[in-house]
């Protein structure tokens, strides 16, 4: 396909939505790293000068993916995946320690985070392997190699540790139901959320006495004519109990302090006022200010450049995870509204695309592509409210930093230049 006749079935109302995205966000990076007026816009000095950087590179790596044919993506598309994994694995001896987690490769001028390469190429080997197998995900081969795709890349960021990213790369599950993966599997995982967090708040020995009343409400109140299996029940409820006493040890042993901290401060574990105090000056002051920066924009904002929070640096890390913030701040409830239904309009259109397209890869990526960004976009919405404990996500398009800028952007225009190309490459 020539490149004009690439732009011309581009999706424009897609790239309108995400041009409106990566502008308002740089505007709201600038807003919250300015220091010197005097300094140019372009200088590679500040952070909105080096993000404006990222924005022209963002801009190359569309041009070259507009350029390539699509099914280049599709046949090299496990290539891609085992090369991110061997950058994944690298980092345990070549990474940078930035934050605490070792999630960085440093290449001087710019510092370089596999997990986004990672999600991207996830998404395009698990489209091809389900796309291979017809997505007869009824056999439980396909679904364990399908699983496999996308929890080795999750488990090899655990440790580093970066529970955020690992937990993007579990969004990719949606794409797997959305092609036929058994529901009650949804169902289990719900179901050992639950349990997680009701021992964490109330106790294996509590737990334990709700499985049993829950139990017998279920043999009492059963139809008749309902014939339950006895061993498969007593295996299951063994597994509960079992997943139950290994949370605490979980809790204590794998998660670090910092994490602990937040899940004690988002369920209200902590009992002890001095230590609940420390806490929140500490894990839950991020929350706390980013709460109070939003809350004191009112309905319109205090106006551009006038956030007396964000100008007195009282949210740390705006620029990056807590950028929602400014964007109350400044613009208001107005601004914050906007900004969702941009997303909003954003999203649903992506998913109308991925419903249209004809080949089963393409489709497929397409949801793999939405689940990605709605994870990312869900939980720093959340995270900034205070509705979720802090994982440190970025905000897709919005946040600053390079790499999650312009993987989040190949993704896209990877999805769109499928799109543009899917009457004629059947």
């Amino acid at each position: 396909m020539s490149g004009r006749s690439v732009l011309r079935r581009l999706d424009w109302l897609t790239v309108l939505l995400f041009t409106l995205l990566v502008a308002f966000g740089w505007v709201n990076i600038y807003s919250t790293t300015l220091t010197d007026p005097e300094v140019p816009i372009l200088s590679m000095s500040t952070l909105y000068g080096k993000q404006l950087f990222f924005i022209a590179i963002s801009f190359v790596f569309i041009v070259l993916i507009l350029s390539l044919e699509s099914s280049f993506f599709e046949r090299f598309s496990s290539l891609f995946y085992i090369v991110s994994l061997l950058f994944l694995v690298g980092l345990y001896v070549f990474g940078k320690t930035i934050a605490g987690a070792t999630s960085w490769y440093d290449l001087g001028f710019f510092n370089f985070q596999p997990s986004e390469v990672g999600k991207l190429t996830a998404a395009l080997a698990l489209a091809k392997y389900l796309s291979d197998i017809q997505t007869d995900l009824r056999q439980k081969k396909h679904q364990l190699y399908a699983a496999l795709i996308i929890l080795v890349p999750a488990f090899l960021i655990i440790p580093q540790p970066d529970p955020g990213s690992a937990l993007v790369y579990f969004s990719l599950f949606f794409v797997l139901f959305r092609e036929g993966f058994p529901l009650q599997y949804l169902g289990f995982a719900l179901l050992f959320i639950l349990l997680f967090i009701t021992t964490l708040m109330f106790g294996v020995i509590w737990v334990g006495i709700g499985l049993g009343i829950l139990t017998s409400l279920f043999f009492l109140f059963k139809k008749p004519n309902l014939k339950v299996p006895t061993l498969p029940l007593v295996l299951f409820l063994i597994v509960c109990a079992a997943f139950s006493f290994s949370v605490n040890f979980v809790y204590e042993n794998i998660f670090e302090q910092r994490h602990r901290d937040r899940f004690s401060l988002w369920l209200g574990l902590e009992k002890d006022p001095i230590r609940l105090e420390q806490i929140k000056k500490t894990i839950g002051y991020n929350t706390y200010q980013s709460e109070k920066a939003i809350e004191s924009g009112g309905f319109l904002g205090k106006g551009f450049l006038e956030g007396t929070r964000t100008k007195g640096d009282f949210v740390p890390q705006q620029h990056t995870d807590y950028i929602f913030s400014s964007v109350g701040e400044e613009w208001g409830f107005l601004g914050t509204v906007s900004i969702i239904v941009i997303f909003t309009v954003f999203f649903l259109r992506l998913i109308q695309l991925a419903e249209r397209q004809k080949k089963d890869f393409q489709r497929m990526y397409g949801y793999g592509i939405i689940s990605i960004l709605l994870i990312h976009y869900f939980v720093n919405i959340g995270m900034v409210l205070g509705l979720l404990p802090t994982v440190g996500i970025p905000l897709p398009f919005f946040s600053y930093g390079g790499s999650g800028l312009i993987f989040f952007t190949s993704m896209l225009f990877i999805f769109l230049k499928f799109d543009a190309s899917r009457l004629t490459e059947l």
